[in-house]
């Protein structure tokens, strides 16, 4: 297979904005690919690049563009092996061999593939094809239920090992990924609930209500004496958090998959600074924030001693969880809440995180499997305030005290059908200085384009803001707008793909 047809396919996907249309036009792809084309050919169409970050930029990148070759030439198993090179190649002479490597993949490159290609290496191809438009396609190419691609997708993590198993393998081939201790799955997500009490007319009463942390998602894995852990977005962090590995390898068990959340306290165990908690997620975290130091507190156990739990109900998971940290020692550990709460007791669990400085309660239904990477209605958040994580798409130049400081942010939601976020507001309410220096210094690196007014960003930062509410609007593309929306703090911890939706935005509309 050509780069070129990539490139076509591309195009075509960036060229509607219908959900059905994009899976279409790659999953034709897809069956054109030859088995070893088709991991690439997925990474590359979800926006990646299949090697991970590769050290290139613009300005690394911008002296190759031009001359281009006059016709389509360049084959993926080519790009794939530059690819290769680029991300292996380090030490002695390595800037020179790496400067060959991407002089020679832009000069075989036509115009159109050069265009293609910078985008993919610098982060900003951006078509369309968010990670479930590309499973529907996987599941068409495939002739598979896009159920079995999905949970497949959610055991594995990854995006292109899941295509190639489907299409080599077809249905019995994903169903043979299970949930394998030391490899991490997907979380599974809380949906925004309109208020307690909705929250459990809607889930009935079987549900328990726990503590909402303003904390850092995490998952644990034990097996045996190694313990490893990983954040809400798949990233691993053992390295960067010793006191959480010491706390899990010390349970009465040989393997464990733990879900929860770790956040820091202070001396009363109230909870630290959000931006304390995830100061110890960098890579010298251990080093630089030893005083810092995380509380674990455990809300499922999706596996324990040899016993897969994914798919039983919470209600037996609770309590394979219950047995676990059932000693003294350990009871600290797991979350606080109340299963079936009766006269009153959800609304004393809510007051009471409140009182304690957490964000509010998660209610969740007792018959519900784990149904990883989904943000179902099984699991309800409810706080006081409303708060919504969007992208930051931009910012204007502030004016006054502000005057040099990057200040009016562009807030956007995702768009659930896989286009660019849709834009819903503008804040610069709830900024500190320290803040509005992040900002400045932080935001020229993620520009895309730099108008007089501002800068245009690179659909990257999650921010959480909270809001009294949404409005119609004529003024923005999904016809709503934010009320009085004002910045809580930027989560590091979440991607684009996190951000909440614009159906989610909508739904704060007044009847």
């Amino acid at each position: 297979m050509l780069l070129a047809d990539v490139v076509a396919a591309s195009a075509r996907v960036a060229a509607t904005r219908a959900r059905t249309a994009k899976a279409a036009a790659i999953a034709e792809l897809l069956r054109r690919a030859d088995d070893d084309e088709v991991r690439p050919v997925t990474a590359w169409l979800s926006g990646e690049t299949g090697q991970g970050r590769l050290g290139v930029g613009w300005r690394t990148l911008a002296p190759r563009v031009g001359s281009p070759a006059a016709e389509p030439g360049l084959s993926v198993p080519a790009v794939v092996s530059a690819l290769g090179e680029l991300a292996t190649t380090s030490g002695a002479g390595s800037t020179a061999r790496r400067d060959a490597v991407l002089t020679a993949l832009f000069s075989a490159a036509t115009e159109e593939e050069q265009r293609f290609l910078v985008a993919l290496l610098t982060g900003e191809l951006r078509q369309g094809a968010l990670e479930g438009v590309v499973l529907d396609a996987v599941a068409t190419a495939a002739e598979v239920p896009p159920a079995t691609v999905r949970r497949a997708f959610m055991l594995s993590g990854r995006l292109p090992e899941t295509a190639a198993l489907a299409l080599s393998g077809g249905a019995g081939a994903l169903d043979g990924v299970k949930l394998e201790v030391g490899r991490p799955i997907r979380p599974m997500l809380a949906s925004p609930g309109a208020s307690l009490d909705a929250a459990l007319h809607d889930l009935g009463a079987e549900v328990t209500v726990e503590f909402k942390l303003d904390g850092a998602r995490i998952q644990v894995h034990r097996n045996g004496d190694e313990v490893r852990v990983w954040t809400r977005t798949l990233r691993e962090i053992t390295d960067g958090v010793p006191e959480l590995v010491v706390l899990v390898r010390s349970l009465p068990c040989r393997t464990a998959v733990l879900d929860g959340e770790t956040l820091a306290l202070d001396d009363d165990g109230r909870p630290r600074a959000f931006q304390d908690t995830m100061s110890r997620f960098g890579s010298d975290a251990a080093d630089d924030e030893a005083g810092v130091l995380l509380s674990p507190f455990f809300f499922d156990l999706l596996h324990l001693d040899g016993r897969d739990l994914l798919d039983e109900p919470l209600d037996v998971r609770l309590d394979a969880l219950a047995g676990l940290l059932a000693d003294d020692a350990h009871a600290g550990l797991r979350m606080k809440g109340v299963r079936r709460p009766r006269d009153g007791q959800a609304a004393q669990v809510l007051d009471d995180a409140l009182a304690g400085g957490h964000e509010g309660v998660v209610v969740k239904a007792l018959d519900a499997p784990y149904a990883a990477g989904r943000r179902g209605r099984a699991w309800q958040k409810v706080k006081p305030v409303h708060t919504l994580d969007l992208v930051v798409l931009g910012a204007e130049w502030g004016y006054g005290r502000r005057t040099g400081s990057l200040s009016n942010i562009h807030l956007g939601a995702r768009d659930t059908d896989g286009g660019e976020p849709v834009m819903v507001g503008k804040t610069f309410k709830g900024m500190t200085d320290e803040l509005l220096a992040w900002q400045t210094r932080t935001f020229r690196d993620l520009a895309r384009e730099r108008p007089e007014w501002g800068v245009l960003l690179r659909p990257e930062l999650v921010v959480e803001i909270a809001v009294d509410g949404a409005q119609r609007s004529t003024r923005y593309p999904g016809g709503v707008a934010l009320r009085f929306a004002r910045v809580l703090r930027y989560r590091p911890d979440k991607t684009a793909a996190d951000a909440d939706t614009i159906d989610a935005v909508r739904a704060l509309l007044a009847p």
